[in-house]
C-alpha cells in the first residue's frame, strides 16, 4: 500500500495485482490523493493535471463501487480546484457523455452513477466557474433520472444537491426542472431515493423561495405522503424539510413576494396545514371527503409520526427565544390537535395521538427551554388545564360528551407538566408556592374527571412532583388520602385518588428523605376500609376494590421497614379475597351473575397484583410460615383457571376482559414463585399454556416479544433502531401493529413501578402472551423427560396442523416459549434429557429457522445455542454442526440457509467457545462462499454476521483465517451495490471488522510486512465505512477506530481522527438542537472521546479547536461557537446539558473527567473558569436574585458586599443551562481541588505561590481562591437542593485545604479570614425552618469544620456562625416528640446527629484549643511575669460551655442509641419498643447508617466533657429545656425508686464509652475508619486521665485484659504510627492504673495490719505466690505480648529466629542488617520499653520473678542496639527512654524485697555481664559508647551492691570506665567524667573500689592539660568535668585521705591558670579555662586553707602563678568603667551553671 501513496497513480504496480487487490491499491490512492492535493503547491499540480486526470478517468471507466466513485469525484474535483480549473468543462463533457450513452448493460452502470458523482463533485467544488454549462448538466441528469433505476435516481438527486450547494443563487433558472424532478423522487417506492430528493429539496429551499411561499401547500401535502410507508430515515429527512419549510415560512429569511390575502402566514396557518396532514394524511381533498363521511380514518401512523416530527424541527429551527414567546399559541393548537376527534376515533388512534403531541411538546420544552423559561411554560400549561378540569360538583351532574373529548387534552397537559416539573427538580418549589398559579389544585382537581386516562395522568403528575419536591409527597399524600375518605361514595374520586396515593407511594422510592412511617399504616387502614366496603355499593364496588387494591400492592413499595409489622394485616385481606378453599371455591362456581363475576375476577386479579408487589418488593418477608398462609389462595387462585372457559361462556363477553386480566395475573405471580409451591397444579397448567401458545387468535407482537429473547448482537440483523434514537417515544408506536401502543389506563398497576418515565403498559392480552411464554419457560423444566417429549410433540403436532398467519403466530409463540424454557435449562445446568427430548425441540427450533421472520429465526438460533448448552454433550454438538453444514449445502432458499449460517455460528455461544480448528475451518470454508454470493443480500448478510460470531467464539483460534477475512471485508466493502439498499449488510461487515481487529489485539502494534499490511488494510475499511452516508456505519467505523486505538495507539492518526469525531458532533448534535436522530452516532463519537481523552487528552482538545478554528462553515452552530471559545470541554458541557441518554451524558462525564486529571492543574484557570461559567449560567440562582447584604443580630455591617453581587454575573459561552449540569460542574471543582492537593504544594500556600508566580508561568490554586469561594456561594444558595448540597461540600472541603493557609501581607492571619462574610452567608440559607434536613446536615458539617478551623479568631466573628448552630441545636432539644411531618422520622435522627457531631467536633477543637492556649500562656507567664490578657483562641470553649449542660446529655443519648443499635441480631429483643432517644423502632434501619457516620466524635466529646468534670456529678438540667432528653438508664429518671446513685451513674457511663469503643475497636468492619479510631483511643486516654474511671479500671483486671487484647489487635492490624503511639499511651495508662490500685492495695494493708506484721502481708500483685502468669487472664501477660509485638516490628534483630542467629544467641549479636529507625520508631520502641519497665512493679515478688527476664532480655537488647548503632542517627529519644526505663526497673522496691532479692539479684548480673559483653567488641569502635557507659552507671547508682560488685562484674565495670576515659572524643571523655562523678557521689561504699581504680587515670589526665591546652569548647568541657569528678573523690574520700587528695586536686587546678603574657595570645577554650579554674580555686582555697597554706610554702611557682592571676584579674575587673558585653567564656560558664 505504500507504492499508493503517489501523486499519480502506480501503474505498474496496480497492474501487477489481481482484480480485488487492484480495486483495494486504487481505493488506497485516491485516499492518499484526496489528503494530498490540498497540500501540493498549484505550479506542481498543473504540471501533472493532465495525466492526473487520465488516470481518474480511466478509474471512473473502470466500474468503480460506491465507496470508491465517491472518492474518485472528490479528487477529480479536487484537481481542477488546486489546479487548472479552465479544462474542468472537458472532464464535465465526458462525464455527461457516460450519463448520456444508451449502454444498458450491468457494467456500464457503475461507471455511469461515477460520471453522476462527479458531475455534481465537480459543481459542488468548483461553482460559478461552471456557470455556462450548468443548464445542460441539470438538463442531462434529470433526463437521466427518467429511465433510471433506484441506484441512478439516487446518485442523481445527491448531485443535484451538490450542484445546488456549489452554485447558490446562480442555479436559480432551473429550480422549477429540479423541483419538478425531487416531487416525483419524494414518493419513490425506493427509502434511498425519498431520502436523497428531501436532502436535494431542503438545499433547493435555500434560494428558492417559491418552496415556502407560493408552493408550500402542495409540498408539505407531497411530504405527508412521503411519510405514508416509510422508513425512520426518510421520516427524519422529510420532517427536516418540511420543518424548515414552515420555519421559512413563518419567519423569512429573505423577501418574499406578498401573499394574495396581504399579510404573512401565521402560526396558526402554520399548525393548520400539519393538522391537515396529521388528520386527512396526504390523501386529496375528494378522497379525505370520502373517508371522512364513512367515518373511517385512512392516516397511517408513519404519516402522523412524520408530521410529528416535523413539528418538532420546525419549533427548533425558530429557536428558543421564539418558543418562549409563542409558547401559548403553540400549545392551544397542539392540544387542540390532541382532542380533534378525527385524531381519537378509536383508542389507539387516541393513545397515538397524545404520544405524538407529549413528544411534540416534551422535544421542545425539554430540549429548548432553559430552567426559567420551563417554568413560565409550566405556568401556561396550567392554565390550559383550568378551563377542562372536572369539579366534584360537575361530576354529580349528568355525563357531559365534551368531558370525554378533553381528557385527551388534560392527558397530553399533565404529563408534559409532570415531565417540566421532574426535570426542574426542586427548583420547581416556587412554581408549587405560587398561589396565583394553583398548580396542585389544578392537577388534584382532574383525579375527578370521569375519564380514567386524565385521572391517571393526574396521578402521575403528582408522583412528579413528588418526586421533584421531596417535601411536598407527605403532604400530597396527607390530602389525597382526606379527600378519598371524604368521597368513598364517588366512583371517579376512589378511582382517581387511589391512582394519585399509589402513584405517590411509587414516587417514595425515589425520595431519598421518605415520608413519615405513620403514612403506611395510614394508607393500609385506607385499603382495608374501601375493600370491605366494596360490597356495600355496587355501584362502586369495582372501583372500591380496585382502588383498595392498588393501594395495597403500592404500599409494598415502601420496602420491608412498612411493610414487615403490617403483612399480617395484609396477608388476612389477601386469603380473604379468595375462597377459604377448593371445595368452596367449585361451590363458588354455581352461584353468582355477571356482574358479581366481572367484580370477583377484577378484585381477585388485584389480590394477585398485590402479591407481586410483595413478593418483588419485600421478598425478605416471605418466610415459609408466609408461604403456608398463602398455599391456599395460590391453590383456588391456580384452580380457577381451570374454571374459566366455562365461567366466560356462561356469562358471555362481557366477563372476557376480567378473564384475561386475572389470567394474566395468575401467570405472572406464578413466574415468581418457586415452582415447588404449585407442583400439584403443574400439569393443568401446562395443558393451558399449551392451549394458549396455539390458539386460533393470540394477540400476539413480535416486535414486543421476540427481540427479548434474542441475543443482543443479532438483533442488528432485523434493523430494529427505534429504541437508540432520539425520537423513540413515538417510533416505538410503529413496531406495536395493530394492537396499538401502550397507554398507562391498560395497567393502573404500573404507575407506582420504580422507572423514571411514563409507564405504558399494552393491552392485557398481548401482554398474557408475554406472560404465557415466560410462565412455559419456569414450568418446562420442573416436568420429567417423558412430559417433556410429550410436550414438544403436542406442540410440534399443532402447529402442523395449522396453516398460514395463525401457523406463523403460533410459531412464533411455541419458538420463543421453547427458547425461555432452554435458557432456563441451560442455566441451571440441570440437562434436558435423551434423544427423546432433543429430537422434537430440534425440530421445532429448525423449523424456525426456515421462516421468512428475520427476528423468529434470531431466536430459533438463539435457542439452538441454548440447547447445545443444556444437553452439554460435545457428540450432540458435533452433530448439530455438521446438519447444519449439510443444510447449508443442500437448501437453495436463500431464508433457510440465512438462518442455517447463523445457528452454525451461534452454536456454541454458551459452551465456552469454539476449540476444535477443524470445526472451525469447516464453518469458515461454508459461511465464506454464502458470504461471496450477490444473488441474495440478506444471505449474504447473515453470513458475514455468522462470521462475525464465529470471529469472536474463536478467539485467538481465528488467527489463521483473519487475512482472508479481512481481504473479504474491504472487498465486500468496496464492491457491494447495496449500501443504501442493504445497510445491514454493511452494519454486519462493521461488525465482523471489529471483531477481527480484536481477534489480532496487541499484535497490531507489530511491523513486520504481515502486520503491516493487516493493519493498513484494517485502516482502510474504516476508513470506507467512515465515508459511507449512513450515520449506522458512521458509528461502527467510529468503533473500530477506537479498538484500533486500544491495541495499536501509535498507527492512529490523532489529527485526523478527533478533527472527524468532532465534525460529527458540529454536524449533527446541534443540527436541530438536540433532536437529530442519530442517537447511535453521538454515542459513538463520545466513547471515543472518552478513550483518546483517556491517554491524549490535550492532544485531543487541541485537535478540536484547530478544527473549529479552520473549517469553513455556512451555519455556525452555537457548539460552534462553544468549541472556539471554551475548547471542546466547553462544548462537550453544552452536550450534557441538553443530552437526556443515560449512557451518553455517563459517557461526556467520564470524558470531562479523564480531560479534567489531565489538563486542570496545567490549564488550571481556563478550567475554573469553565465551571464558574457552566454554574452561573442560570438566571435562576437563589444567589442572583433575592440575596441583598443581611443585618447581622450583633449590628456589625462588615461583610464583603460583592458577597452578594452574583446577579450581574453571566455564564459567558453558557446560557440556561440546567441544574444537573451545573452541579456536575461543582463536582469537577471539587476535583480539580483534590488533583491539586497531589500535585504541587504551591497550590495551598500563598506566599510559596506568588513567589514562583513570579519566577515562571505557572498558575496555582490559592490564586483562584476567591473564585472557589463565590462557586461554592453560588452553589449552596441555588434553589436546587442538588445544587445546595454540591456547594456546602465545595465549601467544607475548600475550608479543610485552606483553613491553615496563612495571609502574607498580613501575618497572624489566615488566607480565608477575609471570607468570613461569604461562609455565613452561604450556610444562612440551610439552618432556615423549610430547608430539607440533609442540607442542615451537610451545613452542620460546614459549620463545625470553619469553627475549628480556627480561621476567625474574633469572638464577634464566631458568633456569626455559632449562632447558626444554637438554633440547630434548639431544634433539636425537642427530640422525637415533635415529629417531622415531611420526611421520615430516620432524616429527624440523621439532621439530630448531625447537629450533635457538629457540637462534638466543635468541644474537641476548643478543649484542644484552651489546653495548647494554657501551655503557651504558661510558658509566657515564665518570660515575662503573666503579662496580657486571655488568648483569643480561648473564646471558643466559652461559646461552648454555654451549651455544654444540655450536650451532654444529649450526647450520652445518642451514644446509648448507638450502643443499643450495634447489638448482634440474637439480641434484638433487647432493643426499646418504642426505640431510642432520637430513633424510632419502625425507622431503626434508616437511622442506623447515620449512628455509625456520627458516634466517633461524639463519644471522644464525651470523654472529654467526663474528664472536665472529674465525674463529678452536678445539676445539668437547664430551665430552659423543652424535656429532658437523657435515657432513663443514664440515670436521670424522676422516679424515686428508680433514682440511681452517683456512682452507679458513673459506672454505666464508663462502660458505656467503653462497650462502645472497645466494640468498634475489634469489629472488623472498622478497615478504614482511621478517623474512628483515633477518635476512640482519645476519648479512652482522656477517661484514664480522671482518677475515678482509672481506678474502676486498675480494679477490674478482666476489663483490663479484655482492652489489652483490642489494642494488641489494633496494634498489628493498623500501620498508623499515630494510632499505634495512641495505643501504647493507652497501654501505659493501663498499666499505671493497674499500679495504683496494687500500690492502694499494699498501702491498705499495712495500714490495716499494722507495721509490725509486714512479714505476713499477704501479697498483692500478678503471680501472688506462684508466680504464674496466665495467657488471657494476664494484664502483665496481655502488655508483654503488646510491647513485644512492638519492639519484634521495629527491631527484629531481638528476637534470634527472625534475626537469623540461633535461639541461644544473646541480644544484639548481628545476624543480618537492619534499616534505621524513624523518629516515630524510635517513639514508639520508646514507650513499650517505659511499658515493660513498669509491669515487674504491678506483680507480686514471685511474679516479677517469673516476668523479669523477659523484661530484662528485650530491655538490654534495645540498649545493645542503641550501643552498636543500628537504631541509626534518630535513636537519640530513644536512648533517653531505654535508660530511664533501666533505672525504673533497677529501682523498684521488689528487687530488694526477701522473697525476690536473690533472684533479682542473679538476673540483674545476667543483664549487666550481657551488657559488659556487647561492649566487649574488640578491636571495633562502639558506636555509642555514652549511652553503654550510662546504662553501667545507672546499674551502679541504682543496683543493690551485690550486683556490682561481685566479680569479674565489677573488674570488668572499672575496666569500662578505664577504656572510656582514654578516648580521644571530647564528648565521650566529657560524659565520661560526669558518669564517675555521679558514682563518686554515691552511697558510702558503693565508689570505694572505683576511687582507688579509676583516681589515678583521672589525675593523669589532667596533668596532662597543662601541657595539651584545650582548642575547642568540646575540650574545654572535658577538662572541667573532669576536675569535677576528682574534686567528687575529694568529697567522697574519708577524712584521714581528704587532705592528701586536696593537695592534689590544688596543683591540678592551678595548673590550668595562664600568666599575663600567654593569657593575652591564648584561644578562647583556654582562656575560658584560666577564668574558672581561677574561680574554682577561690571557692575551694578558703574551704581547705591549711592545704592551700602548705602548697603556697612547697611551691613557690604555684604561689606566684596564682598571685599573678588573682591580680590581673582584680585589674581586670578596676579598669571596667562601663558595662562591658559579657566575655567570651560567660556563654559556657553560665551554661554549666544552669546545667547542673
Amino acid at each position: 500500500m505504500e507504492q499508493a501513496h503517489t501523486l499519480l497513480l502506480n501503474e505498474d504496480a496496480c497492474g501487477q495485482l489481481g482484480e480485488h487487490q487492484r480495486a483495494e491499491f486504487v481505493y488506497e490512492w485516491l485516499r492518499f490523493l484526496k489528503k494530498l492535493l490540498p497540500t501540493t503547491d498549484r505550479a506542481d499540480v498543473k504540471q501533472k493535471q493532465k495525466r492526473l486526470v487520465e488516470q481518474l478517468l480511466g478509474v471512473l471507466t473502470g466500474s468503480p463501487g460506491p465507496p470508491t466513485r465517491r472518492l474518485l469525484a472528490q479528487c477529480l474535483a479536487l484537481v481542477y480546484r488546486c489546479g487548472d480549473s479552465l479544462s474542468a468543462s472537458l472532464a464535465l463533457d465526458r462525464c455527461s457523455d457516460i450519463i448520456r450513452s444508451k449502454d444498458d448493460s450491468p457494467s456500464a452502470l457503475p461507471t455511469r452513477l461515477a460520471a453522476i458523482t462527479c458531475v455534481g463533485a465537480l459543481y459542488e467544488q468548483l461553482g460559478r466557474l461552471l456557470i455556462s454549462s450548468f443548464k445542460e448538466s441539470v438538463g442531462t441528469l434529470l433526463k437521466a433520472m427518467k429511465s433510471a433505476e433506484s441506484q441512478g435516481r439516487y446518485e442523481i438527486m445527491l448531485s443535484v444537491e451538490r450542484i445546488l450547494r456549489g452554485l447558490g443563487v446562480s442555479a436559480v433558472p432551473c429550480h422549477r426542472d429540479i423541483y419538478k424532478a425531487a416531487r416525483a423522487c419524494l414518493t419513490d417506492r425506493s427509502m434511498a431515493v425519498r431520502c436523497a430528493a428531501a436532502k436535494c429539496l431542503l438545499e433547493l429551499q435555500r434560494e428558492a423561495v417559491f418552496l415556502w411561499s407560493s408552493e408550500l401547500e402542495s409540498t408539505a401535502t407531497l411530504c405527508f405522503r412521503a411519510f405514508e410507508g416509510s422508513s425512520y430515515d426518510v421520516r427524519v429527512a422529510v420532517a427536516k424539510l418540511l420543518g424548515t419549510l414552515l420555519a421559512s415560512a413563518l419567519e423569512p429569511k429573505q423577501p418574499v413576494a406578498p401573499r394574495p390575502s396581504g399579510r404573512r402566514m401565521c402560526l396558526e396557518e402554520v399548525m393548520e396545514l400539519l393538522s391537515g396532514g396529521f388528520l386527512r394524511g396526504g390523501a386529496g381533498f375528494l378522497r379525505a371527503s370520502g373517508d371522512m363521511l364513512k367515518g373511517g380514518s385512512s392516516v397511517s401512523r408513519d404519516i402522523r409520526v412524520g408530521i410529528t416530527q416535523a413539528c418538532v424541527v420546525f419549533v427548533s429551527a425558530l429557536g428558543s427565544g421564539w418558543l418562549e414567546l409563542s409558547f401559548p399559541s403553540l400549545l392551544a393548537l397542539l392540544l387542540e390537535l390532541a382532542s380533534h376527534p378525527r385524531a381519537t376515533q378509536t383508542p389507539a388512534d387516541a393513545a397515538c395521538t397524545r404520544r405524538c403531541v407529549s413528544f411534540a411538546l416534551r422535544a421542545t420544552l425539554g430540549t429548548l427551554l432553559g430552567e426559567k423559561a420551563q417554568v413560565a411554560a409550566a405556568k401556561e400549561i396550567c392554565r390550559a388545564i383550568s378551563p377542562h378540569r372536572k369539579t366534584s360538583d360537575a361530576v354529580a351532574a349528568e355525563a357531559n360528551p365534551e368531558v370525554y373529548v378533553n381528557q385527551h387534552i388534560l392527558v397530553c397537559a399533565l404529563l408534559e407538566l409532570g415531565s417540566l416539573v421532574h426535570g426542574l427538580g426542586s427548583t420547581a418549589t416556587p412554581l408549587v408556592q405560587d398561589s396565583s398559579i394553583g398548580l396542585l389544585d389544578s392537577v388534584i382537581s382532574v383525579l375527578l374527571h370521569p375519564s380514567a386516562s386524565a385521572r391517571l395522568a393526574a396521578a402521575w403528575c403528582l408522583r412528579c412532583v413528588a418526586v421533584a419536591m421531596p417535601a411536598q409527597a407527605a403532604v400530597l399524600l396527607d390530602r389525597c388520602v382526606e379527600r378519598l375518605t371524604a368521597l368513598k361514595s364517588c366512583p371517579e374520586a376512589v378511582a382517581g385518588y387511589s391512582a394519585a396515593v399509589a402513584a405517590l407511594l411509587g414516587a417514595v422510592q425515589h425520595c431519598p428523605l421518605g415520608i413519615p412511617h405513620s403514612k403506611g399504616k395510614m394508607v393500609l387502614e385506607l385499603a382495608e376500609d374501601l375493600l370491605r366496603s366494596a360490597t356495600q355499593n355496587s355501584r362502586i364496588s369495582m372501583q372500591r376494590a380496585q382502588g383498595g387494591w392498588l393501594l395495597l400492592a403500592a404500599l409494598n413499595t415502601l420496602g420491608p421497614a412498612v411493610v414487615g409489622e403490617l403483612l399480617g394485616r395484609q396477608l388476612l385481606l389477601l386469603r380473604c379475597a379468595f375462597p377459604p378453599s377448593v371445595r368452596e371455591l367449585e361451590a363458588e362456581l354455581r352461584r353468582g351473575d355477571c356482574f358479581t363475576w366481572q367484580v370477583t375476577l377484577e378484585g381477585r386479579a388485584g389480590a394477585l397484583s398485590a402479591l407481586k408487589s410483595l413478593v418483588l418488593c419485600c421478598g425478605e418477608l416471605l418466610t415459609e410460615e408466609v408461604w403456608a398462609r398463602l398455599q391456599t389462595p395460590l391453590s383456588c387462585a391456580v384452580t380457577l383457571l381451570n374454571h374459566l372457559p366455562t365461567v366466560v361462556k356462561s356469562y358471555g363477553n362481557q366477563i372476557r376482559n376480567a378473564a384475561t386480566l386475572y389470567r394474566l395475573r395468575v401467570y405472572e405471580i406464578l413466574v415468581l414463585l418457586p415452582p415447588e409451591t404449585y407442583t400439584e397444579a403443574l400439569g393443568s397448567l401446562l395443558r393451558q399454556l399449551v392451549n394458549e401458545l396455539t390458539a386460533e387468535n393470540p394477540s400476539c407482537c413480535e416486535l414486543l416479544l421476540l427481540p427479548s429473547l434474542c441475543h443482543p448482537t443479532d438483533l442488528t440483523l432485523t434493523g430494529s433502531t427505534a429504541h437508540d434514537t432520539d425520537q423513540r417515544y413515538i417510533e416505538e408506536q410503529l413496531q406495536s401493529g395493530s394492537l396499538g401502543i401502550g397507554t398507562l389506563e391498560y395497567d393502573p398497576f404500573t404507575i407506582f413501578q420504580s422507572s423514571q418515565q411514563v409507564p405504558a403498559p399494552v393491552p392485557a392480552a398481548t401482554t398474557l402472551t408475554n406472560a404465557t411464554v415466560q410462565l412455559f419457560g419456569v414450568i418446562f423444566p420442573q416436568l420429567a423427560t417423558p412430559h417433556r417429549a410429550q410436550t414438544l410433540e403436542q406442540l410440534g403436532e399443532a402447529l402442523r396442523q395449522l396453516k398460514g398467519v395463525r401457523q406463523q403466530t403460533a410459531q412464533i409463540l411455541v419458538t420463543s416459549a421453547l427458547c425461555c424454557a432452554l435458557k432456563a435449562l441451560g442455566g441451571a445446568r440441570a440437562g434436558l434429557g435423551g434423544e427423546e427430548v432433543c429430537k422434537p425441540a430440534r425440530s421445532l427450533l429448525w423449523g424456525a429457522l426456515e421462516s421468512p421472520n428475520g427476528l423468529l429465526r434470531c431466536v430459533a438460533a438463539e435457542g439452538c445455542a441454548r440447547l447445545v448448552q443444556a444437553l452439554n454433550d460435545p457428540a450432540f454438538t458435533v452433530s448439530m454442526t455438521m446438519a447444519s453444514i449439510d443444510k447449508l449445502k443442500s437448501a437453495r432458499e436463500a431464508v433457510c440457509r440465512a438462518g442455517h449460517a447463523l445457528c452454525l455460528a451461534a452454536l456454541q455461544r454458551y459452551s465456552g467457545g469454539i476449540s476444535s480448528p477443524q470445526q472451525l475451518a469447516s464453518s469458515v470454508g461454508v459461511l465464506f462462499p454464502l458470504a461471496h454470493d450477490t444473488s441474495s443480500p440478506e444471505l449474504q448478510t447473515w453470513s458475514v454476521h455468522a462470521l462475525a460470531v464465529l470471529v469472536d467464539l474463536s478467539g485467538p483460534l481465528y488467527r489463521a483465517h483473519v487475512e482472508p477475512s479481512l481481504s473479504l471485508v474491504l472487498r465486500l466493502l468496496l464492491s457491494s451495490p447495496h449500501i443504501h439498499t442493504h445497510t445491514e449488510l454493511h452494519f454486519s461487515l462493521a461488525l465482523c471488522l471489529h471483531q477481527l481487529i480484536t481477534t489480532l489485539g496487541p499484535d497490531l502494534q507489530g511491523e513486520s510486512d504481515a502486520v503491516c499490511s493487516l493493519r493498513s488494510v484494517c485502516l482502510t475499511a474504516c476508513a470506507v465505512l467512515q465515508e459511507s452516508q449512513e450515520c449506522v456505519l458512521q458509528a461502527q467505523a467510529i468503533s473500530c477506530l477506537q479498538q484500533l486505538h486500544l491495541f495499536a495507539p501509535k498507527h492512529l492518526n490523532l489529527a485526523q481522527l478527533v478533527p472527524s469525531l468532532c465534525e460529527v458532533l458540529l454536524d449533527y448534535s446541534v443540527l436541530v438542537n438536540m433532536c437529530s436522530s442519530y442517537l447511535w452516532l453521538r454515542r459513538a463519537v463520545v466513547a471515543c472521546l472518552r478513550q483518546l481523552a483517556q491517554r491524549e487528552a490535550v492532544e485531543v482538545c487541541e485537535h478540536a479547536v484547530t478544527l473549529v478554528k479552520e473549517l469553513p462553515r455556512r451555519d455556525n452552530t452555537q457548539l460552534d461557537v462553544t468549541i472556539k471559545e471554551v475548547g471542546l470541554e466547553g462544548a462537550l458541557f453544552c452536550l450534557l446539558d441538553r443530552e437526556w441518554d443515560g449512557r451518553l451524558c455517563q459517557d461526556i462525564r467520564e470524558t470531562l473527567g479523564h480531560m479534567l486529571s489531565s489538563a486542570a492543574t496545567g490549564k488550571l484557570a481556563h478550567w475554573l473558569k469553565l465551571c464558574k461559567d457552566v454554574l452561573l449560567a442560570s438566571a435562576d440562582s437563589a444567589a442572583a436574585g433575592a440575596l441583598e447584604p443581611q443585618q447581622e443580630d450583633d449590628g456589625d455591617r462588615d461583610d464583603d458586599s460583592s458577597v452578594f453581587h452574583a446577579r450581574s454575573e453571566s455564564g459567558g459561552s453558557f446560557s440556561s443551562l440546567r441544574w444537573a449540569t451545573r452541579v456536575f460542574a461543582v463536582e469537577c471543582v471539587c476535583r480539580v481541588v483534590a488533583l491539586c492537593e497531589s500535585a504541587d504544594p504551591a497550590h495551598f500556600d500563598m506566599a510559596l505561590a506568588q513567589e514562583r508566580r513570579l519566577q515562571e508561568s505557572t498558575d496555582f490554586l490559592v490564586l483562584h481562591l476567591a473564585d472557589l469561594i463565590r462557586m461554592a456561594f453560588v452553589a449552596a444558595t441555588d434553589h436546587s437542593q442538588q445544587l445546595r448540597l454540591a456547594g456546602l461540600q465545595t465549601l467544607l472541603l475548600v475550608i479543610r485545604k485552606f483553613a491553615s493557609v496563612p495571609e502574607p501581607e498580613f501575618p497572624g492571619h489566615g488566607i480565608l479570614e477575609q471570607y468570613q462574610a461569604n461562609v455565613g452567608a452561604a450556610l444562612r440559607p440551610a439552618f432556615t425552618a423549610d430547608a430539607p434536613p440533609d442540607v442542615t446536615a451537610k451545613a452542620c458539617q460546614v459549620c463545625s469544620a470553619w469553627i475549628s478551623s480556627g480561621v476567625v479568631s474574633e469572638l464577634r466573628d464566631v458568633r456569626r456562625v455559632h449562632e447558626l448552630l444554637v438554633s440547630s441545636l434548639q431544634r433539636v432539644q425537642g427530640g422525637r416528640e415533635v415529629p417531622s411531618l415531611l420526611y421520615n422520622e430516620g432524616t429527624a435522627a440523621m439532621e439530630t446527629l448531625a447537629v450533635l457531631k457538629a457540637w462534638a467536633e466543635v468541644y474537641i477543637v476548643a478543649v484542644q484549643t484552651a489546653s495548647r492556649s494554657e501551655a503557651s500562656e504558661a510558658d509566657t507567664d515564665e518570660g515575662t511575669g503573666g503579662a496580657g490578657g486571655p488568648p483569643a483562641d480561648a473564646n471558643l470553649l466559652r461559646f461552648v460551655q454555654t451549651d455544654l449542660p444540655t450536650l451532654s446529655r444529649l450526647w450520652l443519648a445518642a451514644l446509648q442509641d448507638h450502643a443499643l443499635l450495634t447489638l448482634p441480631p440474637q439480641y434484638a429483643q433487647q432493643l426499646p419498643p418504642a426505640g431510642g432517644t432520637f430513633y424510632a423502632a419502625e425507622t431503626l434501619e434508616q437511622a442506623r447508617p447515620h449512628y455509625c457516620s456520627s458516634w466517633a466524635p461524639i463519644l471522644h466529646a464525651c470523654a472529654l466533657w467526663l474528664n472536665s468534670t472529674g465525674f463529678i456529678l452536678m445539676d445539668e438540667g437547664p430551665a430552659n429545656l423543652s424535656r429532658p432528653v437523657t435515657p432513663t438508664s443514664m440515670g436521670q429518671s424522676t422516679s424515686l425508686s428508680s433514682v440511681k446513685s452517683p456512682e452507679d451513674i458513673n459506672t454505666e457511663r464508663l462502660h458505656l464509652i467503653l462497650g462502645i469503643s472497645v466494640e468498634f475497636l475489634c469489629s472488623p468492619h472498622s478497615q478504614n475508619q482511621m478517623e474512628n479510631i483515633t477518635s476512640c483511643l482519645q476519648a479512652l486516654q482522656a477517661l484514664l486521665d480522671v482518677p475515678w474511671p482509672r481506678a474502676k479500671v486498675g480494679n477490674d483486671q478482666a476489663l483490663s485484659v479484655e482492652l489489652l487484647t483490642v489494642l494488641h489487635r489494633l496494634m498489628v492490624t493498623r500501620e498508623s504510627v499515630e494510632v499505634q503511639l495512641a495505643v501504647l499511651q493507652l497501654v501505659r495508662q493501663v498499666v499505671c492504673a493497674a499500679q495504683e490500685h496494687v500500690r492502694e492495695k499494699r498501702h491498705s494493708a499495712e495500714v490495716d495490719d499494722g507495721a509490725a506484721e509486714k512479714e505476713t502481708l499477704p501479697e498483692f500483685g500478678e503471680g501472688r505466690d506462684t508466680g504464674g502468669l496466665v495467657p488471657g487472664r494476664s494484664l502483665v501477660f496481655g502488655a508483654l505480648q503488646l510491647c513485644l509485638c512492638v519492639l519484634l516490628r521495629k527491631l527484629p534483630q531481638l528476637s534470634p529466629r527472625l534475626a537469623g542467629g540461633s535461639p541461644s544467641s544473646p541480644p544484639g549479636v548481628p545476624a543480618g542488617i537492619s534499616a534505621p529507625l524513624h523518629a516515630s520508631d524510635c517513639r514508639l520502641v520508646a514507650t513499650a520499653l517505659a511499658i515493660l519497665s513498669d509491669l515487674p512493679s504491678i506483680c507480686s515478688p514471685e511474679g516479677s520473678v517469673c516476668v523479669l527476664p523477659t523484661v530484662l532480655y528485650l530491655l538490654v537488647g534495645v540498649l545493645c542496639e542503641l550501643v552498636r548503632g543500628v537504631v541509626g542517627p534518630a535513636g537519640a529519644p530513644l536512648a533517653s527512654g531505654a535508660l530511664q526505663a533501666l533505672r525504673s526497673v533497677l529501682s523498684t522496691p521488689l528487687s530488694r524485697a526477701e522473697k525476690s532479692r536473690d533472684a533479682w539479684s542473679h538476673m540483674l548480673r545476667c543483664a549487666l555481664h550481657t551488657l559488659l559483653d556487647c561492649g566487649d567488641t574488640g578491636k571495633e569502635a562502639l558506636a555509642d559508647e555514652v549511652t553503654l557507659l550510662t546504662a553501667l552507671t545507672i546499674f551502679l547508682l541504682w543496683a543493690s551492691p551485690e550486683v556490682t560488685s561481685s566479680e569479674p562484674l565489677q573488674s570488668r565495670l572499672i575496666q569500662r570506665f578505664k577504656t572510656n576515659l582514654q578516648a580521644k572524643d571530647p564528648m565521650i571523655l566529657r560524659r565520661s567524667f560526669q558518669l564517675l562523678t555521679s558514682v563518686f557521689q554515691s552511697p558510702a561504699g558503693a565508689p570505694g573500689p572505683f576511687m582507688q581504680a579509676l583516681g589515678a587515670a583521672v589525675m593523669g589526665y589532667l596533668r596532662g592539660v597543662e601541657s595539651h591546652r584545650p582548642q575547642t569548647p568540646e575540650e574545654q568541657q572535658a577538662v572541667q568535668e573532669g576536675a569535677r569528678a576528682l574534686e567528687a573523690l575529694v568529697q567522697a574520700a574519708e577524712e584521714t585521705h581528704r587532705p592528701q587528695l586536696v593537695s592534689a586536686l590544688l596543683p591540678v587546678l592551678i595548673s590550668f591558670l595562664l600568666d599575663e603574657n600567654t593569657l593575652a595570645s591564648a584561644s578562647g577554650p583556654s582562656r575560658a579555662l584560666h577564668t574558672w579554674a581561677l574561680q574554682e580555686l577561690m571557692r575551694l582555697g578558703p574551704q581547705h586553707p591549711s592545704a592551700l597554706r602548705d602548697l603556697m610554702a612547697s611551691a613557690p611557682a604555684m604561689k606566684a602563678r596564682l598571685e599573678a592571676a588573682i591580680k590581673g584579674s582584680q585589674e581586670r575587673n578596676s579598669t571596667k568603667s562601663t558595662p562591658q558585653p559579657p566575655s567570651k567564656s560567660s556563654p559556657s560558664i553560665q551554661l554549666k551553671t544552669n546545667f547542673l
